[in-house]
């Protein structure tokens, strides 16, 4: 039960910092990727700072913890190759449908809460699309 609201205190804590940031509003995403138009760089920011403090912490966590996760879990090594043609055609949907909506799919969650129009459309799109993809590529490959 511990594990449950450890995830719904991490998902609530990541749903916040995207409100309190800005990045729910896909004008905000549609700005930054403008770069010959009025270009915004505040979303480069936001993934800056996230990328540090996730990479601080992940080293903390291994080092803390020898290898071995929360709740029993074994952290994940480092792929030997990690390219692969899922990941390339998974990376070219992504693209292509964050640059047209301007949504990606943690902000899609936080305005789908909120009951945005864009997200009420997005976010079942979005799990027609994992669906598929389970399908097409098959389960989870951990």
């Amino acid at each position: 039960m511990i594990h449950f609201f450890t995830l719904l205190f991490a998902g609530a804590l990541f749903g916040a910092g995207l409100g309190l940031s800005g990045m729910t509003d896909p004008s905000r995403v549609i700005g930054f990727l403008d770069v010959t138009g009025n270009w915004d760089p505040s979303l480069a920011l936001v993934m800056g700072g996230a990328i540090v403090s996730f990479g601080l912490g992940l080293v903390l966590w291994r080092r803390q913890s020898g290898g071995q996760g929360w709740f029993g879990h074994v952290l994940p090594k480092a792929d030997s190759s990690p390219l692969d043609r899922p990941l390339v055609l998974g990376s070219i949907v992504f693209g292509i449908g964050w640059g047209l909506s301007g949504i990606c799919p943690g902000p899609a969650i936080v305005n789908f809460g909120a009951l945005r129009p864009e997200a009420l459309a997005f976010v079942p799109a979005m799990g027609v699309g994992m669906i598929l993809a389970r399908v097409v590529f098959g389960a989870d490959r951990d």
